[in-house]
């Protein structure tokens, strides 16, 4: 689902799903880096708009690339914990994906977290919370990971629904690349011209 609908955002109250805000103000977020061969690229095209964003990092990556980690956030860019293997929630126990998520704390040191695929349990808002000052979910998935669409038909899901307050999910992994530079240099361009400011989630 590109955009998730009410009754979903309903049975996880304690999520970050947008921010409501009457501000042209929208909140641009990377999954499943950081990597090499592309968040590199998105932090370049990033500082072309002069955009902030927020990278949900999978802890396994920033253990093998720590001075990507490092420079994401030089650039003045947030980060939050995405788990260190990128676990599904409803494939792992509760005590395992809890494990995980401190182990890639540990690394990563944020007050934000998003579950890998959007899994997530109600009750584990509460002891997540704990931890973290946001779940954070998302307003827009781009979709660009999905090789069956062309980067015009992800950048079209972001124009379509983007609206102020929205999360929009990209992803800078290898497998969404393609789609992903396509789709995020477009939108960089389109928040621009339709008057957006970008800003990080807190």
């Amino acid at each position: 689902m590109v955009k998730p609908p009410f009754f979903l955002r309903t049975l996880f109250p304690g999520c970050l799903w947008r921010n409501k805000t009457d501000k042209k103000e929208v909140y641009l977020t990377f999954d499943d880096g950081p990597v090499p061969e592309v968040t590199p690229w998105v932090l370049d095209e990033a500082d072309k708009w002069n955009a902030k964003l927020t990278f949900f990092c999978v802890g396994e990556n920033v253990y093998r690339y720590p001075e990507l980690f490092q420079e994401v956030k030089r650039r003045g860019h947030q980060v939050g914990n995405h788990t260190y293997n990128h676990l599904k929630a409803w494939k792992t126990n509760e005590a395992s994906y809890f494990e995980n998520i401190e182990k890639a704390q540990d690394l990563i040191g944020s007050t934000l977290f998003r579950p890998p695929y959007g899994q997530w349990y109600l009750w584990y808002t509460k002891k997540a919370k704990m931890q973290f000052s946001q779940v954070v979910m998302w307003d827009i998935l781009t979709k660009d990971y999905d090789r069956r669409l062309s980067g015009e038909q992800v950048f079209n899901h972001v124009k379509k629904h983007l609206r102020p307050g929205s999360v929009v999910v990209f992803h800078d992994s290898v497998k969404a690349s393609e789609n992903m530079k396509y789709a995020f240099s477009k939108t960089l361009e389109w928040i621009n011209k339709m008057g957006y400011t970008t800003r990080v989630i807190q």
